[in-house]
């Protein structure tokens, strides 16, 4: 079992990660549980279908109600986390209740958000069942929805009481959201842990096969990223922005397909290609570092042609969260282990950094 702690002054809290977990997860939600009165599972059909009779297991005598969640990007807007919240009322929950989020990214980011807002905030425990939120949005305390202008623009900081993780729930997870997953775990690497990224690149097969070991070693690496990041700049008001490397691009593809074409880790994987072009054009990061950079997302798996405007991602780029008085900020790599945040990329290298991603120029081979 490897533990990381999260070390915020005001709410700290652990993420353990642990084969099995899921068939206890009564015992690691006992400390917890002293004066709560129900536990709320937030998830969705799938995830239910797939893990809901082993956490009702895990849960012994726990008493709980579940609220199902439609699947997809689609369904992380202000009308189901309403209905959501309709749904609390009905089953009688109060502010003694506590909000279990178990699922991916989208539950963890709705769910969290309805437990921030419901009767003025409830206790939230995230289980998160996909790679890409057992790395990432599970841990730090961002909850949000989407609006159709942008990618959670809409959200507040609710920090978990605990992040619960499973690696075993992984092998249930399609191979696309899997890899989907991969590409933030080499984000992980390539912003700060030149050790986790060195290790994807000489153990992708077991990677690749899932093996228990492998996954611990990078689910854990990738957590204790985001815990010091975090616990250093809980409200990204300064080095939490390193974590955006790859998605301001990412986010603004996203929106502008709709959230339709791609996976939120595909993005990002297309965005830190962005990201390594731009810093590569300006003398920042070397043909080297950069060849590694674009390689490694390469050797993770297809992500599927995108057609855009290159214009349209940078009219989008205006409306990002990470936009300042109008002008983006990009998380650039320097070199491997090691970013920088600027705020003065020419709208030009955007604009091709756009058009190499989209010709496939950006993708390594």
């Amino acid at each position: 079992m490897r533990k990381i702690s999260v070390k915020l002054p005001d709410t700290p809290y652990a993420a353990i990660v642990h084969s099995g977990l899921l068939r206890n997860l009564g015992d690691h939600l006992a400390p917890y549980l002293e004066s709560v009165t129900q536990v709320i599972i937030i998830t969705s059909p799938t995830v239910w279908g797939l893990w809901g009779r082993p956490l009702q297991d895990g849960l012994g005598s726990i008493s709980w109600q579940v609220i199902l969640m439609p699947e997809g990007e689609s369904a992380k807007n202000l009308r189901s986390l309403e209905r959501m919240a309709e749904e609390m009322v009905a089953t009688g929950a109060d502010r003694s209740c506590l909000v279990l989020a178990f699922g991916g990214g989208i539950v963890g980011d709705v769910g969290s958000f309805l437990a921030s807002i419901y009767m003025r905030g409830v206790p939230v425990i995230q289980v998160p069942t996909t790679l890409l939120a057992q790395v990432d949005a599970a841990i730090g305390g961002k909850t949000g929805v989407n609006l159709r202008a942008g990618k959670n623009l809409l959200g507040t900081f609710h920090q978990p009481k605990a992040v619960l993780i499973d690696p075993e729930v992984l092998k249930t997870l399609s191979e696309r959201e899997f890899q989907a997953g991969l590409y933030e775990v080499l984000k992980c690497g390539v912003i700060r842990n030149a050790k986790l990224f060195e290790f994807m690149q000489a153990n992708q097969q077991s990677i690749q096969k899932r093996e228990l070991r492998a996954l611990e070693y990078i689910i854990a690496e990738s957590v204790k990223v985001k815990a010091e990041v975090v616990a250093k700049d809980e409200r990204e008001g300064g080095l939490r922005r390193i974590l955006n490397f790859g998605h301001t691009v990412g986010h603004a593809l996203e929106a502008e397909t709709n959230y339709e074409l791609l996976l939120h880790g595909e993005a990002v994987g297309l965005g830190m290609n962005a990201a390594t072009f731009i810093a590569e054009q300006r003398g920042m990061l070397s043909k080297r570092e950069a060849k590694r950079i674009i390689s490694n997302v390469a050797k993770l798996g297809p992500i599927p042609t995108v057609k855009v405007n290159p214009e349209r991602i940078l009219y989008r780029l205006g409306s990002d969260k990470k936009t300042v008085g109008g002008v983006p900020h990009f998380v650039l790599p320097t070199e491997i282990g090691r970013v920088k945040v600027v705020n003065d990329v020419a709208p030009d290298m955007i604009i091709s950094a756009i058009q190499s991603i989209c010709s496939g120029a950006g993708m390594g081979a």
